[in-house]
């Protein structure tokens, strides 16, 4: 791990903003905070989603569970080390890249299975799921994949920091479950709140990459490259796995959203919370670059299903 002593110095293109009296570290400390909070309140509003007596019936019946496992903890991180590998990134970065191919699904994924009628219960069961999951398989395939990089003295991964900050989302989303299985009405609202503090959450890591982090906007061209395809192949080769193991349609939808539509709140609050400010300038940017593309992806899928359905509603017209 580079030295955290290290804050005023310029690394690549960019620097962390830290004048006489740590002001960058003070900032950095309360933006890890307020990051915190948020996304405790993202997670938890998740939580809210699970309706028990459906979670039962998937879990008795867990084949598109086990599809969706395969695709988003087995396919996403190999994906991302082929990516970044072939792309030739640096590992500080590479490790940015593999961790957001670990995320679970995210609300995103819910929302865009939604307008292309998949399947709703598996969607919300999965994105739950892969998150609890997530807790433990994220350090394992950091493990999996970085381990030629730490041995070679590359990149230090702080698994400490990553556990204490995956074993602090348990709280809230188990707390959103039990809100959901008794006030039911009040888990909507919490739903709502979740989804704006998520959008809000993704805006005050764009304002502290951009004010917080000089430089971290100019960013690798190879990144912007992996960033815009790494979300289309996950869609893609989780749709064609899902056909091939024959489940239904609404089915092989809702795997391949998500499957490609990762949580990347999760990814941001994670490399804030886990990593020093000198490695953050080259990492920060990138969850920013994959949510942008799996949205613009996601809305021309939703554009031409409603397209389709809107063409086959006038020929049935005529």
């Amino acid at each position: 791990m580079l030295n955290n002593s290290s804050l005023d110095t310029t690394v690549g293109n960019g620097s962390l903003v830290d004048e006489p009296g740590g002001l960058g570290s003070g900032l950095h400390r309360t933006l890890s905070v307020v990051l915190t909070i948020m996304l405790a309140m993202v997670v938890f509003s998740l939580g809210c989603t699970v309706e028990v007596p459906k979670l039962w019936f998937h879990l008795r019946k867990p084949w598109g569970i086990l599809v969706g496992f395969i695709c988003q903890f087995g396919l996403m991180p190999l994906t991302a080390y082929l990516l970044a590998t072939g792309f030739g990134v640096q590992p500080v970065q590479a490790v940015a890249v593999i961790i957001m191919g670990c995320c679970p699904g995210g609300i995103i994924s819910n929302i865009i299975t939604y307008w292309l009628d998949g399947d709703m219960d598996l969607s919300i069961t999965m994105t739950s799921c892969s998150t609890v999951l997530g807790m433990g398989m994220m350090p394992l395939c950091l493990y999996i994949y970085t381990h030629s990089w730490v041995e070679a003295g590359s990149i230090k991964i702080p698994y400490f920091n990553i556990g204490i900050t995956l074993i602090t989302l348990v709280v809230p989303v188990a707390c959103g479950v039990a809100v959901n299985y008794k006030w039911p009405k009040a888990a909507k609202m919490i739903l709502r709140v979740g989804s704006v503090v998520g959008g809000l959450l993704l805006l005050v890591v764009g304002l502290a990459s951009a004010l917080l982090y000089r430089g971290s906007w100019y960013t690798d061209s190879s990144l912007l490259i992996i960033g815009s395809v790494f979300p289309l192949i996950g869609y893609s080769i989780s749709f064609i796995i899902a056909v091939v193991l024959r489940q239904p349609w609404p089915r092989c939808r809702t795997i391949a959203m998500e499957t490609g539509a990762q949580n990347v709140q999760i990814c941001s609050t994670m490399l804030q919370l886990s990593f020093p400010p000198e490695q953050l300038i080259h990492m920060f940017t990138f969850p920013l670059i994959y949510g942008s593309f799996q949205l613009l992806n996601g809305l021309l899928l939703v554009t031409g299903e409603i397209t389709r359905k809107t063409k086959k509603k006038k020929q049935y017209l005529k």
